[in-house]
């Protein structure tokens, strides 16, 4: 089989753009800015993008992103039909060159034990691509960009069926860094990176270090799962997302996340970044201000 670098010069695109789609999302925008931080040619690309837009499901959209590209970031469809647009984009890509693909996956879903999660890794895996898989855990970013704990966090009362369980956050600019060093070095083909922060907190004390932080009084209480997809179907989310989300959170309670790991170290060669610097950040930022 021809290398990835073999391929890539081929077609011309061995200083080809480095896509990232998903561009505006948690992770893309920070993925671009790391990105054009190391001087690279970044093509950022998501549904409401112009004049290039990338959509999963509009295959109209894909000659004009991946034209010329030598890599690329992917955050999947993240539904059900996810899986099979990964093995329609990996097959069209390989034929324009475009064999060097990062996968946003998560931690959670190979530690599920559930098949079904990975689904959308195994279309890359066999794609016979230079795949490498990124499996982060919860992302700090969650309390401050996401009104499922923002809100939560402003309102002075954190409520979730997490239990006395621990959670490894991690920061979202070390997935970023990651994912860039990835997707521009060598050495990482075929290679699942799980990242985590550098110590796993409870939810009591993840929230009682943005307390802290901001010098507000907030708290955490938990909740049974029952009461928590209840809460959130009484705000208008479909039952069937409550619950997924309520099982998300059952996952920490019950310990299934709460081990570290080492991908953070063994690609930046330095440790991840801790969540009471990121709470320190936040709060001068204000981010949950008002």
């Amino acid at each position: 089989m021809r290398s990835d670098h073999e391929r890539s010069t081929e077609h011309g695109h061995e200083r080809g753009p480095v896509l990232v789609t998903g561009a505006t999302g948690k992770t893309g925008r920070h993925v671009v800015a790391r990105l054009r931080q190391l001087g690279t040619d970044v093509r950022a690309v998501a549904r409401g993008t112009a004049p290039v837009r990338f959509d999963w499901f509009d295959e109209s959209t894909w000659p004009a992103a991946a034209s010329g590209a030598r890599a690329a970031y992917l955050v999947d469809a993240q539904n059900e039909h996810a899986a099979e647009r990964m093995r329609a984009f990996t097959a069209f890509a390989a034929e324009r060159g475009l064999t060097r693909l990062v996968l946003l996956s998560a931690r959670g879903w190979a530690d599920s034990g559930d098949p079904g999660m990975l689904a959308t890794e195994e279309a890359l895996r066999r794609s016979g691509d230079a795949w490498t898989i990124l499996r982060p855990t919860w992302f700090m970013q969650g309390f401050t960009e996401d009104d499922l704990l923002r809100a939560p966090v402003r309102s002075g009362t954190v409520r979730l069926p997490a239990g006395d369980g621990a959670e490894p956050f991690i920061d979202v600019r070390d997935v970023a860094e990651v994912a860039a060093t990835v997707l521009t070095q060598d050495g990482h083909e075929g290679t699942v990176h799980a990242l985590s922060g550098p110590r796993a907190l409870t939810l009591e004390e993840a929230v009682d270090i943005i307390a802290r932080a901001t010098g507000r009084t907030v708290r955490y209480e938990s909740v049974a799962p029952e009461r928590y997809v209840e809460g959130l179907t009484a705000r208008g989310m479909p039952e069937d997302q409550a619950r997924f989300l309520a099982q998300l959170f059952t996952w920490i309670r019950d310990g299934e996340d709460a081990h570290l790991s080492s991908g953070v170290q063994d690609v930046l060669g330095r440790p991840p970044r801790d969540f009471t610097a990121f709470a320190a950040g936040a709060a001068a930022a204000g981010a949950w201000d008002g």
